[in-house]
């Protein structure tokens, strides 16, 4: 579809011509996503339809305990320290932002008092300034004041690398104005085509200036509330027991009407994915399961038990294998894995290559994943205009082999390749899981067949997904050769999602480890894509440069890409949630209730 025509579509929509839907369904025949038709209507100044999912309690509270599993669980409460997916929603039970995107892509306000648009005075200079108009009435939980200078305060915090922020990458090129107590300006350096990145979603979440004020840059580690949350959400902190629980009471003061219907919230670590889908689906003993990476046989046969069942949410996760390209055992200027070190042998590209052969992705999705994930040769597999048509996956043990012979790897008396007196012995490092230490032995019995010796390590979930910078089995410190996760997409957009690779996201000891490019990979033309993707304007060329972008890490073998996962949570068939594939499982938790019981 040529430009005229694509905006002759959407005046149709903005003049009332065309609905909507029909508008949306036509993007998506095109390759498009319903969440990035909704984008390109909201930069064309078309309102967003404004989803509002059914609520039917009439009184806030009165819903008894909402005990859920997050067999991960938190090792620490502050949003913009959260390196995992984990901290990210034990933050966001006391936390929030301005806005939170729906399953449909959709911005909804929270915080905000509406969401920018042209029409409302949101969207100023073409794309260059966002004005954003705060939600009167709103306290913290300790009875203060949420105001504009609590988003300022958030900005420069985040912003300032002393702080070490994993969220400094969203809030460092921006500029935040205070216009008065209850109006802010997001400022860009140019036109943005994707500008709800500051204060929205999971990299959103909003400090309190007078708890966090006094611990900033060098300071922010040692700031109480780091363990002990001041928010304004649903719920108020009462206990914490990094890795094990988290507790919250209803936060009677809440700034939406008759919510939250929950009078306390448990968040319980601990544990496999297994033990919590049974205790969902099959006991009943706790009313939600996060992140049930669990044989999908295994699954069907609990949701047979008639207590709960899966709920699978279409996103953008992917299941991975990180390549370490410098050397996680020896130190270079006092740090392990520096960026100024290369491994002994994945600094070979062809080697690297030879490793992604011997990932059997079909056996995982046939034989582990089933409905629950799909092999892939890409990075980036949603918004679907952002998948690549040009890559491809092959397993194949003889061309492994063979590329492994020409790079000079001959295999010894023992059967293990070497070279220059180095042998072909790897440490391949995942969380505790069933399922992932099936994923690993299905790598290790290739790899055997390639000369190559796995030695498999497997970590605790809440050690290995810590942020805790005094552990060394942390997966942002990546001590090892290989290891395996799968990294969360938290808008719909590839933006946020792809600057991971970039060299200003290098993962390293002088940013605390919080930093998201851990393999630390370095490449300027990545990093010029990058910057050219934030300022196009134009959709189908921003959608080439960042399937360009996927490509390059793709090529160059830095990850191998495994499984596209859809997210799968287990609920008690009573209870009602709103989830969403572009943001955190609690980003709407003040919609939750209990149906059957609704007062």
């Amino acid at each position: 579809m040529e430009e005229p025509e694509l905006r002759a579509l959407i005046e149709e929509v903005r003049t009332g011509e065309l609905p909507r839907r029909s508008f949306i369904q036509q993007m998506v025949g095109l390759g498009l996503t319903a969440p990035m038709a909704s984008m390109m209507l909201m930069h064309a100044g078309v309102a967003q339809a404004q989803s509002a999912p059914v609520y039917k309690p009439t009184k806030r509270g009165g819903g008894g305990a909402l005990k859920t599993l997050w067999w991960q669980g938190p090792t620490l409460l502050q949003p913009h320290f959260a390196n995992g997916t984990k901290d990210q929603e034990g933050s966001r039970v006391f936390y929030e932002p301005l806005a939170i995107w729906d399953n449909d892509g959709n911005l909804v306000p929270i915080l905000a008092a509406d969401i920018p648009t042209v029409q409302n005075g949101g969207l100023l200079e073409g794309g260059k300034v966002v004005r954003w108009r705060l939600k009167k009435g709103v306290t913290w939980h300790d009875g203060k004041p949420f105001t504009a200078d609590d988003c300022v305060f958030t900005w420069e915090y985040a912003r300032d690398p002393a702080t070490a922020a994993v969220t400094i990458a969203v809030y460092k090129d921006i500029t935040v104005t205070k216009v008065d107590d209850y109006t802010v300006l997001v400022s860009f350096k140019q036109a943005t085509p994707f500008w709800a990145t500051a204060f929205v979603g999971a990299d959103g979440m909003i400090i309190p200036k007078h708890l966090f004020g006094a611990y900033s840059g060098a300071k922010s580690r040692d700031a109480p509330t780091n363990l002990k949350p001041v928010g304004t959400g649903p719920y108020k902190f009462v206990d914490f027991r990094p890795g094990d629980l988290v507790t919250g009471e209803i936060n009677k003061n809440y700034h939406m009407p008759n919510r939250p219907y929950f009078d306390t919230i448990e968040m319980k670590g601990g544990g496999d994915a297994t033990s919590a889908a049974r205790a969902v689906l099959q006991t009943g003993e706790y009313d939600y399961a996060w992140n049930l990476q669990v044989e999908d046989e295994v699954l069907k046969r609990m949701e047979a038990g008639g207590k709960g069942k899966a709920h699978i949410v279409p996103g953008g996760d992917i299941e991975f294998i990180q390549l370490n390209i410098t050397d996680p055992w020896n130190e270079v200027d006092g740090e392990r894995a520096s960026v100024k070190s290369h491994h002994f042998a994945f600094s070979d590209p062809k080697v690297r290559e030879a490793m992604s052969m011997l990932c059997d992705k079909k056996s995982m999705q046939d034989f582990i994943y089933g409905r629950t994930g799909f092999a892939t040769a890409n990075f980036m597999n949603n918004p679907s205009r952002f998948k690549s048509p040009n890559t491809k996956w092959e397993f194949n043990i003889d061309k492994a082999n063979a590329l492994l012979e020409a790079a000079g790897w001959k295999k010894g008396a023992d059967g293990i390749r070497e070279k220059g007196g180095k042998k072909m012995k790897f440490v391949y490092q995942t969380s505790i899981n069933p399922t992932r230490q099936k994923e690993q032995a299905i790598v290790k019995q290739a790899c055997q067949k390639a000369g190559i010796d796995l030695e498999l390590k497997s970590v605790t979930a809440s050690v290995f997904f810590s942020s805790d910078v005094a552990n060394p089995d942390t997966y942002p410190k990546f001590w090892a050769d290989m290891q395996m996760y799968t990294t969360t997409m938290t808008a719909p957009d590839a933006q946020r999602f792809m600057d991971q690779y970039t060299s200003a996201e290098v993962c390293q000891k002088s940013n605390k480890w919080g930093f998201r490019n851990i393999c630390r990979y370095v490449n300027p033309e990545y990093d010029k894509l990058a910057l050219a993707g934030a300022s196009e304007l134009d959709p189908m060329k921003r959608a080439a440069i960042y399937i360009k972008m996927n490509d390059i890490v793709i090529n160059d073998f830095i990850v191998i890409p495994l499984i596209s996962r859809p997210r799968v949570r287990g609920g008690a068939l009573s209870l009602v949630t709103t989830l969403s594939g572009w943001d955190l499982d609690f980003s709407a938790l003040h919609n939750w209730y209990r149906e059957g019981n609704v007062g």
